[in-house]
């Protein structure tokens, strides 16, 4: 007798959900993030079954500019018929797109689904092959006026990814609902938005609400974003995440971003513009009311650092240099890319932000990412619930006392040209009309691994700005040296601190 094979019982729970899709495709159904959140609890509590690409081949074997060829109807963006102030444009599956999303509008409490429509789409020089009616989308973009009508505010594209705009800026770094084990051996995982629903706006409404159920192998998750454009574009993200197993590294509230090289950058890119980054700095306010600010390196290797801290007020990605002198970039205009900050609401206790530093041999793929890190993981089945605001901002975000304003290294190919120079300047926090002999001195620290050499202050009188100029000398180990400098008078902090992991 053939012995019985086991049931692939990994498929049950995409089974049940399959038949829930079905009833909600016919009908409305009572929606709310209480409803959301119990979805992820018992979604956790199944055992992870990938879902089958419901792409149909001919679209996966799209190539770039074929898949770029199919293009979505603006006239057929959902809500344009209503005038309603938020519309939205889905994007086609295809190419590397080849998971979709199901997308729900939600009025009145109640959840149907936007079917695919092929109908939405123009195919341009495409031969256009079968496709089944519950394919799903890619994701979606959002439409609002925000500098004037009919300008595109943000996307939901690809694994958990998102990013956003603010008045006058361009697309740069991104989101993400959640990092796990980024950084690590053996690589991360990527969770996945399976659904969206979305809030039907109000005729005058000035915010979106857009919910996300997360899928992946180690979690499942409950997303609500509230999202509220303008010249600081404000997400306001309540989450509920669900363990199914335990990873080594959970990141909440990652930030993706691109940095190839800077001003500190001793790389050889044979590149003609002065710098190319989507951000230049790691910026932190810390639970004991201390700025940090940690510009960022294009290393050699993977890098990745820890910032301690108890209850953070904030952290972010932020883009310092606004000049457009300091990229010299007409198409990429990396001076319009916005910064990121994290605020977090209410208090996370214990943990840290990590930051994760790849190399870049190109500005074609992100390789800065940071997160928070909390200290205590819950036990799977147990939700972690965090909530938090992301500030899209092209404004300067520095602490009320002086700050950064740019950091170079170096060397003096005259004088004593062995030596690694690093030229850090300060301004802001009226450190401007400091006279040069007011008393103002830096403290500086310098980890094994170097010794501290010369040491010197000036106030810069072309712009009134403090240079701080360090020259170390390596003791040969090649151990990364850790740095840190700001600016005080006696007991007074006059500036955030500024830290630097240098690699002789």
């Amino acid at each position: 007798m053939t012995p019985l094979r086991p049931f692939p019982y990994r498929w049950l729970a995409w089974l049940a959900w399959g038949v829930c899709c079905a009833r909600a495709e016919s009908a409305a159904v009572p929606f709310s993030f209480a409803v959301l959140r119990t979805q992820a609890q018992e979604l956790a509590a199944q055992p992870y079954a990938v879902r089958p690409s419901p792409v149909p081949a001919w679209l996966r074997r799209l190539n770039y500019d074929q898949y770029r060829d199919i293009r979505f109807a603006p006239v057929k963006s959902w809500w344009n018929r209503d005038a309603l102030p938020f519309k939205l444009q889905f994007f086609h599956p295809g190419f590397s797109f080849d998971r979709t999303v199901q997308i729900y509008e939600v009025a009145h409490g109640q959840a149907k689904l936007i079917p695919f429509s092929a109908r939405l789409f123009d195919y341009g020089h495409n031969q256009v092959g079968p496709m089944p009616p519950d394919m799903g989308y890619a994701g979606f973009r959002i439409h609002y006026s925000l500098n004037v009508p009919g300008d595109e505010l943000g996307v939901f594209l690809g694994a958990s990814y998102f990013r956003f705009l603010c008045r006058g800026a361009v697309y740069g770094m991104s989101a993400r609902g959640l990092a796990l084990n980024t950084g690590e051996p053996g690589g991360e995982e990527f969770p996945n938005f399976e659904k969206f629903w979305i809030e039907r706006p109000a005729a005058n409404a000035t915010e979106l609400v857009v919910y996300a159920l997360l899928d992946s192998p180690t979690v499942a998750g409950a997303y609500r974003f509230e999202i509220a454009p303008g010249d600081d574009t404000v997400i306001t993200v309540r989450s509920a995440v669900f363990l199914r197993q335990t990873p080594r590294v959970l990141g909440v509230a990652p930030l993706t971003s691109m940095f190839w090289h800077g001003k500190n950058s001793d790389l050889e890119t044979d590149d003609v513009r002065p710098e190319v980054h989507d951000s230049d700095g790691l910026m932190l306010h810390t639970g004991a009311d201390q700025w940090i600010w940690h510009p960022l390196t294009n290393p050699k290797d993977l890098r990745v650092m820890s910032f301690l801290d108890d209850n953070p007020r904030g952290f972010g990605l932020v883009q310092r240099e606004r000049r457009f002198d300091a990229y010299q970039d007409l198409e990429a205009v990396y001076h319009r890319r916005p910064s990121t900050w994290v605020e977090p609401v209410g208090e996370w206790g214990r943990g840290c932000v990590r930051l994760v530093e790849l190399h870049a041999p190109d500005e074609t793929g992100d390789n800065i990412v940071a997160f928070w890190v909390p200290e205590v993981v819950p036990e799977p089945g147990t939700p972690l619930e965090l909530s938090y605001k992301l500030h899209w901002v092209l404004d300067q975000i520095h602490p009320p006392a002086g700050f950064v304003l740019a950091t170079r290294q170096g060397h003096s190919h005259t004088f004593e040209p062995e030596l690694q120079l690093f030229v850090i300047d300060f301004t802001g926090g009226g450190l401007e009309k400091e006279k040069p002999d007011s008393g103002i001195e830096p403290k500086v620290t310098v980890g094994p691994g170097a010794a501290l050499v010369h040491l010197n202050l000036q106030k810069n009188p072309y712009n009134d700005t403090w240079r701080v100029m360090l020259a170390l000398r390596p003791d040969g180990t090649g151990h990364p040296v850790e740095l840190s400098c700001y600016l005080h008078r006696a007991a007074q902090v006059l500036t955030e601190s500024w830290g630097y992991l240098w690699s002789p």
